[in-house]
């Protein structure tokens, strides 16, 4: 499944200072029985969002009106516990396109890589700073720049670097998952496998 493509994103954010994120808080786990990566936004932080009669929980990040945008600015450890996509699926589908955190679980980190969102690791020191800033004005705009692989502070120009392999960066600035870079690289296989003495 292709995705939108990635190169520089500008946007205001969204905070969620809180450690230790797990996967059944972002998509518990009632809502995994679908297979396909649409409407999972619906169910983002659900039992954060939501009361148990559905009604939205006023005090909630993405239920307050002042807070929007691409980018989601997690507290340290963000994506823990189990290997679910869904959590993932449930990111982007919301339409958040970049996940900032001063450490990813691995595991979380690779299924957002795959599918179109980009985790953006920083230092906790830089992460500190984009907290505040969008503490003190909540339109605050960060800017990602997938190809420079920086983000940054657009009012201050405050910037740190942050790494991605090469091959998934390619992928991201392509819109391709795995199997959209193979079908782009098809003649080059036909190719190999044409020269094999077998």
């Amino acid at each position: 499944m292709a995705y939108d493509k990635f190169n520089i994103l500008t946007s205001s954010a969204v905070p969620l200072p809180i450690e230790n994120v797990d996967t059944d808080q972002i998509i518990p786990a009632r809502f995994l029985k679908a297979t396909e990566r649409v409407g999972f936004g619906d169910n983002l932080f659900r039992d954060w969002r939501y009361n148990g009669d559905g009604t939205p929980k006023a005090d909630f990040v993405l239920n307050d009106a002042t807070y929007s945008g691409k980018i989601l600015v997690g507290g340290k450890n963000f994506g823990s516990g189990s290997s679910r996509e869904h959590a993932a699926w449930a990111v982007y589908d919301y339409g958040f396109r970049a996940v900032v955190s001063s450490f990813f679980a691995d595991i979380f980190k690779g299924n957002c890589l795959n599918i179109g969102v980009l985790p953006v690791q920083v230092s906790p020191e830089f992460a500190e700073t984009i907290f505040k800033a969008i503490d003190a004005n909540p339109k605050t705009e960060l800017e990602i720049n997938l190809p420079e692989q920086t983000i940054s502070l657009k009012a201050t120009g405050q910037q740190e670097s942050f790494a991605i392999s090469g091959y998934k960066k390619d992928n991201m600035i392509n819109g391709f998952d795995d199997i959209d870079y193979l079908q782009n690289i098809k003649e080059e296989i036909v190719g190999f496998a044409d020269k094999l003495p077998y």
